[in-house]
């Protein structure tokens, strides 16, 4: 039965405790982790637990997703119809078109350090995140699109990298007014969300603690500043604070773009430490009203890989740089698919903006190869 081995991925990686350290960027400038890696009370341990095994329970075969007038009645009779829904490998077919779209960062993995067979170092790091590739979908082609983080971030959400080459904080090399991932949105009518870890107020521009602005692209946009100081805001914890509150409540916007602070993206902590922090959450996210309806498509990936020698990385596949592990989870996407198409971060904007029904393609993505078809969104 696929529950067991998932269940007891989950079990082995929330029971991983790991303290942060001092760590480097790919640039080589230095992240002091002043916060030890967040580890479950009991109460959220037994709120995880509940959540996991929500999203791993089986169903006898694939449950079309909710009409929009089971929706109106509420996810109780939803639940009282259905009963639990796996992750992904329940829908037969994709949603006509997608509400919800959220993204996960993590940072500085290359593919072979986080992915691995059964008793490898790769797998024992990082158990639940294997595990969930396993379930769900895995791009085993899939690229960042330079070195340091910062101009990965900016080719994700805008297109290009700006003309960036370096990590620097936002008053000292702003994108200025240009159009964004963020900027489409809020032209269309529809609201986003960036969540980020330890942020001490909405759109902080400066690094604070385990917060480092250069993972939040928002606050080097001009074209973005409005916005930014309402809907940039702190991620809060797995049991309060607006991502939990946006989850519980049905109001998760079109586009969420979460982002851990640098010991739970494993950037200045350990792979287990990541692990830990996706085991928290990604199975809140599946077990949320807004993903069991249906039309909620999830992307964790890492910002680059390390160890390699090029800053030319969107269609590098010699580099191991260059290489890193991206995960879909989505209701649509069938149990353990694998795609070795050559994808990056473009391609992770172009598909965003067709599953949210945008089709002027920003930058980059314009020519990018989409991951729609390969896993089936």
């Amino acid at each position: 039965m696929r529950p067991l081995p998932r269940l007891l991925a989950l079990a082995a990686a929330a029971a991983l405790l790991t303290g942060c350290a001092a760590g480097v960027d790919q640039a080589g400038a230095p992240i002091i982790a002043t916060a030890a890696a967040s580890t479950a009370t009991a109460t959220s341990t037994a709120t995880f637990t509940a959540a996991a095994r929500s999203a791993a329970a089986p169903s006898a075969s694939p449950t079309p997703r909710a009409t929009r007038a089971t929706r109106s009645r509420g996810v109780g009779v939803r639940a009282a119809l259905d009963g639990p829904q796996p992750a992904c490998g329940r829908a037969g077919a994709a949603p006509t078109s997608y509400r919800h779209v959220v993204w996960i960062w993590l940072e500085n993995r290359s593919y072979g350090k986080v992915i691995g067979s059964v008793g490898s170092t790769a797998q024992r790091s990082a158990p639940y995140f294997n595990s969930l590739a396993d379930d769900c979908g895995l791009a085993t082609n899939y690229h960042n699109v330079s070195h340091p983080s910062q101009p990965n971030y900016f080719a994700a959400v805008a297109g290009t990298t700006g003309g960036v080459t370096s990590n620097c904080e936002a008053s000292a090399c702003p994108l200025g007014n240009r159009q964004t991932l963020f900027t489409q949105l809020t032209s269309t009518g529809r609201e986003f969300r960036s969540y980020e870890e330890s942020m001490p107020s909405p759109c902080f521009g400066r690094n604070s603690g385990t917060y480092v602005d250069r993972h939040n692209p928002e606050v080097y946009f001009s074209s973005d500043l409005a916005q930014c100081k309402a809907w940039d805001v702190p991620l809060g914890t797995d049991t309060s604070g607006p991502l939990v509150t946006a989850l519980a409540t049905n109001t998760l916007p079109a586009f969420s773009f979460v982002t851990p602070n640098v010991c739970s993206d494993m950037h200045s902590c350990s792979t287990q430490a990541g692990d830990t922090w996706l085991a928290r959450w990604v199975p809140r996210i599946v077990a949320s009203p807004a993903y069991q309806e249906g039309d909620t498509a999830v992307f964790i990936t890492f910002d680059e890989g390390e160890g390699g020698h090029t800053y030319r990385c969107a269609t590098n596949t010699t580099d191991i740089g260059c290489h890193v592990a991206t995960v879909v989870v989505a209701p649509s996407t069938p149990h353990g698919t694998r795609s070795a198409v050559l994808f990056n971060h473009y391609s992770l904007l172009r598909t965003t903006e067709q599953l949210l029904g945008i089709r002027d393609y920003l930058g980059h993505a314009a020519t990018a190869t989409s991951m729609v078809s390969a896993f089936r969104l």
